[in-house]
């Protein structure tokens, strides 16, 4: 039995986070504000129900990242577990290690890795094969843009849809004369499509009207494109929220998968798209009790289909649903605060919550006026070195931004005052292609007709193109229906080397493969790897920049599959969990390293810091141009800039240029003014402290650029005009 605990963890709630840990049952909004412990909160909801007898394997807990699921469960789990349990004693069996910490056995994950799980264990009812293997975005995207190859953009044979053969007519796809979308766009319409559930035709009228000639092509690849997975035994993100649904909500079955959960709980309801409300709502049908925390300030996500009105309709969703507000911010000032709340309060969406702190401390929020970007630049760099004076560290700040090109100028700056920074929202560490093709090579192995899979692999060989490449595909049978003969075991047979390919590197090809299916499963992952390897290698070094890098970055997959129990977990994980860079790899810094945090607004969502400076708060910028289309975008924005000052614990400061350069490195002085963002109103406005620029002209600390000398060239030309 659990140990009874020395003390409580009800004694570090305040009264409505403890009525929303303890809530009896039925529906539940937990509308948590920025910085109230929402994570806290909820952790405590888990440990209350296992206190009370729920078995924690019939607890589900649906996150948007695995780490956060890992987090709330290794709160709860201190909660829960026995003194021995917390300490870690040397001499305790894991078996009973796992009994005195029951959070262990709690389902926690993204919805997409509870899907799979689900899929795999109940996917025969739907007619789906368990096998299955999972593509990531980048990979549908790069299967459309295959499909929209062969469907008459370039020669080759295309598959029949009726038949699923192929053959020389090719897709029915009208040639054009003007744009036709490519991969991306492609994979954004059929992913806002399938999670909003809107129509093809409805989606291209609101989100991408420039494609609506080209929408019956666009259906065309469509169904191709679904066709081309089931084929394949391929499911991409959408198809595991989709079938995930289809199964809740098919008879008998649904009914099995629902009666698996006594709770539900989810984080970040805010994030949620109309799909994944549809799953929740087939999963209680018939048990009430489902918890959902979120902020519908903090709702930013549109663009990746997430829907305000999930939080907001909850209650209509789920009669009956009691709505705790949880207010009192333990981050940020008083004054913070109070610029934050006025933001806020202009929207009149929501449950209206007021965030408020007991905190004394605390300055008034900063908005600085700055001639221009170049101002600007200069002013934050001062501010940046100031705070690190005072004791504050570089990973304890943090420039915020609408935009990623938002901080090109700046990252000029920083890179010249020799200050080192770590910018949020580039590329992902499993979207480089160098680790993408290692994972291809996995795919193969674990599904020997995945189509893309064979497509990156194959066009890796010397002297190999597309055309080729789809041929010698269907030579080996990928692209074949109803062949009882593996793909791999074709490769090993004696076939000629495809187009202009060398005959030794496509037999060390099938070597390397043959390897590695051989011995699996006694091979542990990271031995595929390596053997992948000894062939990988040397292309790297032949077909991309900066290959030491790159080859780490093989280093740190081989590591990070050496806790992977098999070939298919590791490969699922990547997929449906991908750590964002090598960093997150890596071990702690040394203990000299300091950095500044550069990031986006939309990747510093979750995040804290004592200091953060937000850049460009003038129209156009903050809201962004090209998000001001409706009132509804509008209001997002509005969200997002409440959003960025919330990160902030103690300065906040807001930067406005005045001025803009159009041509910023040319040789004339063309500019337009700005007017400050339409969020900060007069009331809103009352909120700052007007600052000062530092003493001190950005031309005595920075190299002067051309301006001086454009104004004197304008002086003279308008002085000699007739």
């Amino acid at each position: 039995m659990v140990e009874q605990q020395t003390e409580t963890w009800r004694d570090g709630l305040n009264p409505e986070q403890a009525r929303a840990a303890t809530h009896p049952g039925g529906p539940l909004l937990i509308a948590a504000g920025a910085g109230t412990g929402k994570t806290k909160t909820l952790a405590c909801r888990v440990a209350h129900l296992i206190e009370t007898g729920v078995p924690a394997e019939r607890i589900l807990l649906l996150t948007f990242t695995r780490r956060a699921a890992a987090e709330m469960l290794k709160r709860a789990g201190q909660m829960t577990a026995s003194p021995a349990a917390i300490s870690g004693s040397s001499n305790q069996h894991r078996s009973t290690r796992q009994f005195s910490d029951p959070s262990t056995q709690v389902w926690g994950g993204t919805f997409h890795a509870v899907s799979n799980r689900l899929l795999r264990m109940h996917g025969r009812a739907l007619g789906l094969d368990p096998g299955f293997t999972v593509m990531d975005q980048a990979d549908g995207a790069d299967l459309m843009d295959l499909i929209r190859d062969e469907g008459g953009y370039a020669k080759g044979k295309s598959r029949d849809l009726r038949t699923g053969g192929w053959n020389d007519a090719g897709l029915k796809i009208p040639k054009s004369r003007s744009r036709f979308p490519k991969k991306d766009t492609l994979a954004s319409i059929y992913s806002r499509a399938v999670n909003s559930g809107e129509r093809l035709a409805e989606v291209l009228e609101k989100h991408f009207p420039w494609c609506k000639p080209e929408a019956e092509g666009i259906r065309e690849i469509l169904s191709a494109y679904v066709e081309r997975k089931r084929s394949a035994g391929v499911l991409d993100y959408d198809d595991l929220l989709l079938f995930w649904k289809v199964l809740a909500e098919a008879p008998g079955v649904g009914e099995l998968v629902a009666d698996r959960f006594d709770h539900i709980l989810v984080d970040e309801y805010q994030d949620t798209n109309h799909l994944q409300s549809d799953v929740l709502r087939a999963m209680r049908k018939t048990n009430p009790n489902i918890t959902v925390v979120g902020d519908d300030a903090q709702a930013i996500y549109s663009f990746r289909s997430a829907s305000i009105d999930n939080i907001l309709s909850f209650p209509d969703h789920f009669p009956g649903a009691e709505i705790i507000k949880l207010e009192r911010n333990y981050r940020s000032s008083a004054e913070i605060l109070s610029t934050s709340n006025a933001v806020i309060a202009e929207s009149h969406i929501g449950y209206g919550k007021q965030l408020w702190t007991d905190r004394t401390d605390g300055r008034k929020p900063g908005l600085i006026d700055c001639l221009d970007e170049e101002q600007q630049t200069h002013q934050v760099c001062e501010r940046v070195l100031e705070h690190r004076e005072r004791g504050v560290p570089l990973t304890h700040q943090a420039v915020l931004f609408r935009a990623g090109h938002h901080s090109a100028q700046l990252e000029i700056e920083l890179t010249r005052r020799n200050i080192p920074f770590v910018k949020y929202g580039g590329l992902k560490f499993v979207e480089s292609a160098h680790v993408k093709d290692v994972i291809a090579f996995l795919r193969i192995l674990e599904n020997p007709r995945d189509e893309l899979g064979w497509w990156r692999v194959l066009n890796l060989l010397d002297g190999v193109g597309p055309a080729t490449t789809r041929s010698f595909m269907n030579a080996i049978g990928v692209t074949s229906n109803g062949s009882e003969i593996s793909p791999l075991t074709r490769l090993a047979e004696d076939l000629p080397a495809p187009g202009g390919a060398k005959r030794e590197q496509v037999a060390a090809l099938a070597d390397v493969l043959s390897r590695c299916m051989e011995e699996s499963p006694a091979l542990s992952v990271t031995s595929q790897i390596e053997i992948i390897r000894s062939f990988y290698d040397p292309i790297v070094h032949r077909r991309y920049e900066a290959p030491h890098a790159r080859i780490r970055d093989l280093e740190q997959l081989e590591s990070l599959a050496e806790s992977s129990k098999s070939r298919e977990r590791f490969v699922v994980d990547l997929t449906l969990d991908p750590p964002a860079s090598t960093q997150d790899l890596a071990g702690p810094p040394l203990i000299d390293e300091d950095y500044l945090i550069l990031s986006t607004v939309h990747s510093a969502k979750g995040g804290e810091w004592d200091v953060v400076h937000v850049l460009h708060a003038a129209d156009g910028m903050i809201p962004s141009d090209m998000a001001t289309g409706d009132a509804d975008e509008i209001e997002e924005e509005r969200r997002l800039f409440y959003v960025a000052l919330t990160r902030a614990k103690n300065d906040l400061y807001v930067y406005f240029p005045l001025r803009y350069y159009h041509r910023p490195r040319g040789l004339d002085d063309a500019h337009g003014y700005a007017q400050l963002s339409r969020f900060i109103t007069p009331t809103v406005k009352d909120t700052f402290e007007l600052q000062p620029a530092f003493t001190g002209s950005p031309a005595e600390e920075a190299p002067l650029d051309h301006r001086p000398v454009a104004e004197v060239t304008k002086y003279l030309s308008d002085l000699f005009s007739i």
